[in-house]
């Protein structure tokens, strides 16, 4: 079991920045490939961004490639998001979710765990 505890956000004008950071705890991280979700009101959660086990491969959304960066530091069992250039419809309930397996994953469904989300806040 892995718990997973999602910070960083806040209320941002645009084109401004944000790192959201998720701290991992339990079982260690580095046996999990992560990504990062978001939910904006009244709509589904979408995936914004994934990282393999190893931090070797990366897989972004095309709504945020180029302006988000995911990253992992396995000694730190955290994983994070920098988000740059900022635009009001990245506004939105933040969560990190790890799943065991190797590679980068983008189907929501199959992670294994969730955080409780961080809200992130892009005034126009």
């Amino acid at each position: 079991q892995v718990q997973l505890v999602e910070s960083g956000g806040g209320l941002v004008q645009a084109g401004g920045s944000l790192r959201l950071s998720c701290a991992a705890s339990g079982r260690t991280s580095s046996s999990y490939a992560m990504g990062w979700f978001r939910q904006a009101p009244r709509k589904e959660r979408e995936f914004v961004a994934a990282i393999s086990r190893s931090g070797g491969s990366t897989y972004y959304a095309d709504s945020v490639k180029g302006r988000f960066t995911i990253s992992r530091d396995n000694a730190k069992n955290t994983v994070y998001l920098q988000m740059n250039s900022l635009k009001p419809e990245d506004t939105a309930v933040y969560y990190c979710a790890a799943k065991r397996t190797t590679v980068p994953v983008t189907t929501e469904r199959t992670y294994d765990h969730w955080g409780q989300g961080t809200q992130v806040t892009v005034s126009s």
